[in-house]
Formats: structure tokens, sequence, C-alpha cells
């Protein structure tokens, strides 16, 4: 009996010993996960990655037909036997619902974020991809410059796009019928900018439309892209005369900003209900007339805010881009953060399907995977005509990439028709005129909670600041809170690091 007890022992050892070797291997990209579906004709059980995307829940039926035929081109062409499931957020704040899903222990496989991202990945929950895509047959290739900077130094976030500002735009109609256009155009200096507004206001071209020049979503961030560099807020930290760095939102530039977006407020320019504005009620009240003018991301995003609004009002309400506004600072969309991406897609670190979530991601870097990506479904969003793709009107005021979108598409069928409209592409152009380089870096671990802090103190002030609730005497109150609150350790730790 002591015999078989000890053979019985031995054995446990022996196992338990072998499921450890291999778990300490399960990590490691191309370990061998998923070996059903990696078979090379597509059979076996599908593996099922669970993927939450804002905006690509079950409730759009172009998502669920983009991932529908994504599973099936893996299938043909890689072998792939994989199962999409969406997971449906709560409306509202994408950001605060997904934090609630991830902290709440469900964690899809595949993640897209916009924000709070850094939480969770230093839980350890978020897959470093560095080496994915060093072993990448396409993603390795089609990454930009600045994709990679932010890689080296944040390797959980991946967002192959084009440089992301954001770029003001107005119905076109309404931007001829103003006296002031000429001199904004040839010359946007904030005062320029501040006569067009009060045109818009006073004139109505939309019979008794707008209500107001401006709105944004939530906050001052998206009306930061015209004004920063104008007000010299070109940096996250600016070089004073002594060579020393201040935190920008400290800096008398910024006292100057705020006090021309409460001039804005005071005379009902801005949107009065601006801090309250979700991005679909931001957009919601550009397309109805009662805003002029919005920014959104320079590229696609534009050329739908263009079809969509022409759909409503006609050609004639095509839109215009606006030019970045001009003063002693400068001009630009303000310098672009290298540190990490802002928004992006992650792979789940607890996923079993790891490298089955990667070889997703690379076949989307393929020429067949962009040409799904990117071009939409055929005879939907474009046709093959005599050996050529020709987009149509449904692609421009509807398609978009949800994932890669590197500035050169390689496509084994050639583009008759390009890939941007008029707005898309004038303000890609600018956003490349205008790149410059941010010198922020990412906040160290000892410094995060006073960090955010700090930067909810900063939100509260400036947007009492431009509502008139504080007066603008106060802004030195604001700036000894700021130091007061963790800014002191800070800005010495800037100033010993920032080369």
């Amino acid at each position: 009996m002591k015999k078989v007890s000890l053979l019985l022992i031995v054995a446990m050892l022996v196992m338990v010993m072998s499921a450890c070797t291999s778990n300490s291997n399960s990590n490691a990209p191309g370990a061998g996960q998923e070996p059903e579906a990696a078979k090379p004709d597509g059979s076996g059980d599908p593996v099922t990655l669970k993927i939450v995307y804002k905006d690509e829940g079950t409730a759009n039926p172009v998502s669920v037909k983009f991932f529908e035929t994504l599973e099936k081109a893996l299938a043909e062409d890689e072998g792939l036997n994989v199962k999409f499931e969406l997971v449906d957020l709560a409306q509202g704040s994408y950001a605060e619902n997904l934090n609630l899903l991830l902290l709440g222990g469900t964690i899809p496989d595949i993640i897209y974020f916009q924000g709070g991202d850094q939480q969770i990945s230093e839980q350890g929950l978020l897959e470093d991809l560095t080496p994915y895509i060093e072993k990448s047959k396409y993603i390795k290739d089609i990454m930009e410059p600045h994709n990679k900077t932010r890689m080296e130094s944040y390797p959980y976030l991946m967002w192959i796009k084009p440089l992301a500002p954001k770029a003001p735009v107005i119905r076109a109609d309404w931007f001829n019928a103003m006296d002031s256009s000429k001199a904004l155009i040839e010359n946007p200096t904030v005062d320029n900018y501040y006569a067009f507004f009060k045109e818009l206001v006073e004139k109505k071209p939309g019979e008794g439309k707008p209500s107001y020049a401006l709105t944004a979503a939530g906050d001052i961030a998206e009306i930061n892209f015209i004004f920063n560099t104008a007000f010299g807020l070109d940096t996250t930290w600016l070089k004073k005369a002594d060579g020393t760095y201040e935190y920008s939102k400290v800096s008398q530039n910024e006292k100057e900003k705020l006090t021309f977006y409460n001039k804005l407020y005071k005379e009902g320019l801005l949107d009065p209900q601006f801090i309250t504005k979700q991005w679909d009620t931001k957009e919601d009240a550009f397309y109805k007339g009662d805003a002029a003018v919005i920014t959104g991301t320079v590229g696609k995003i534009l050329d739908l805010y263009d079809g969509r609004m022409q759909d409503l009002g006609g050609k004639e309400a095509e839109l215009i881009v606006l030019p970045p506004a001009k003063g002693d600072g400068g001009q630009g969309f303000g310098a672009t953060d290298v540190t990490k991406e802002s928004r992006g897609l992650a792979i789940s670190s607890q996923s079993p399907h790891k490298d089955i979530a990667f070889q997703v991601f690379d076949y989307l870097a393929s020429p067949k995977g962009q040409m799904l990506d990117r071009l939409g479904f055929e005879n939907e969003h474009f046709t093959v005509e005599n050996g050529e793709i020709v987009l149509n009107d449904k692609y421009y005021s509807e398609w978009y990439a949800r994932f890669w979108e590197p500035t050169e598409m390689k496509s084994e069928t050639p583009l008759k028709t390009p890939l941007l409209g008029k707005p898309g592409t004038e303000s890609l152009s600018m956003a490349s005129e205008f790149y410059t380089e941010d010198n922020n870096f990412l906040i160290p671990d000892q410094f995060v909670a006073n960090w955010d802090a700090m930067n909810n103190l900063y939100k509260e002030y400036s947007t009492d600041f431009i509502t008139g609730k504080k007066d603008l005497s106060q802004f030195d109150e604001f700036v000894e809170a700021w130091y007061a609150a963790g800014g002191t350790e800070i800005t010495k730790y800037a100033n010993e690091n920032i080369k």
C-alpha cells in the first residue's frame, strides 16, 4: 500500500509540474494557444473573441455585418475559425461604463479604450504588445513614426491612424454669407475669430440660426485645438525666461485664454450648455444648426460630418475646414502627445486567446484586411470597374476604418477614387503642416493620485472662470491651490527630466 501511495504522489507531482511548465509559456506570442482555431483549413471549434468597442454593438447593423464579414475573411484567407462576440455597454460615458465593466470582472479579449486605460494597465490586465509587433507579418510595416514612439513608452494600446488633432468646420453656405469670412481665412487671428463668431450669431444665416457660434463636448479640450497655440500654449510645459519649466495650465498664457473663453461665454458665442454636452448631443446641435462651428477629428471623421450635413442641408451645406487661430504664440492645433496613444485597442492579459486576437490585428493590416477595414462592403460602399475600385457616396458618408488606417494603403486592386473627401484631405494636410511634438511625459506612479486631483482642480476652476462663477482675478488662487495639491513636486520632477 505504501508503494502504491508513493507512486500516486509521484504521478500527481509530475502532472502538477507539467501543468506549471505549460502555463509558464502560455504568455509568449506563438506559444501554441488555440491549436484548433489555427488549423490551415479553418476547421475545429471556433474561438470566441469577445470585443468591446465604442459604437460597435449589436444594435448597429453595420457593425454586426462587419464582424461577420471579418469572420468569413479570416477563415478563407488565414484558416482562422473565429467567432466575434460584441459586448454592449449602457448609454452614457463610454470610458466610465467600460471602467465599470472591467472592474466588475468582465474583461473581453479585445478592448477599445478612449481614456481610463492606464489604471487598467497598472493592474496588469493589459498585454504588452511589443513582442507581438516584432513578430508580426504586417503590423510592424504600417506603423507611423508617432505610433512607434508611443508604443516604446506605453506598449499596451495600439492605434495606427494618421495624426489626429481636431479641426473646426462650418457649413459652406453659412461661411460664404459672412462678411468676416475672408479676413478669417487670410489672417485667422484670435480677434478675427471673435469677429466671425459674433457676426454668425448676429446675422443668423440659417433662418434664425445658429443660436451660438461654437459648441464642445463636456469641456474645453476640443476648443483648445483652435486657440491654444495662438495664446502661446504650444507645449504642456512652457519654458520661462529663466530657462525653467512651468505647467502650461498655471501660466499667464492660460489666464489670457480663459479670459477670452469667458468673453465668448458671456456674449452668447459659446454654447451655454457645453459642459453637459456629450459627443452625440454636440454633433446633434451642429446638424440642427444650433451651433455653427464644431471641431472633429481630422480625416475620415470630418468626411462623415460632411456627408451627414449634406444629407440634411443639400450640396450647399458641404463643410469648410477652418484654420487654427494664430497669435503671438504661433499657429497650430497644439503639440502632439507622443507618450502614449490617447485611444486605441488593447488585448487583455487574462485572455486565453491572446495569440489569436493579435492574428486578427495583423490580418487587418494586410492588403486583404485593409480592403475590408478601409473600403467597406463591395457593391455597397464600392464597386470594381475595369479593374479599379470606385468608391461611392455611401462610402464617404458612412464608412470608417474600425482598426488601422495607415497613410499609405496597399491594395491588391488599384483605387480609382481617393479614400478621403475634400474636408478629410484638407484637414489631414493641415495636421501635417502644423505638426509639433509635445514635451510632456508619462506621470510616475508616485504622482498619479495627486495628478488626477490636480487635473480635477483645473477643470473645476477653469469651468467656473469661463462661466463667470469665479472671477478671473482669482486665477492666482487656483495656481496656489494647484501647487499645494502636488504641483510643486511634479514641477520639480519636470525640470529634472525634460531634456
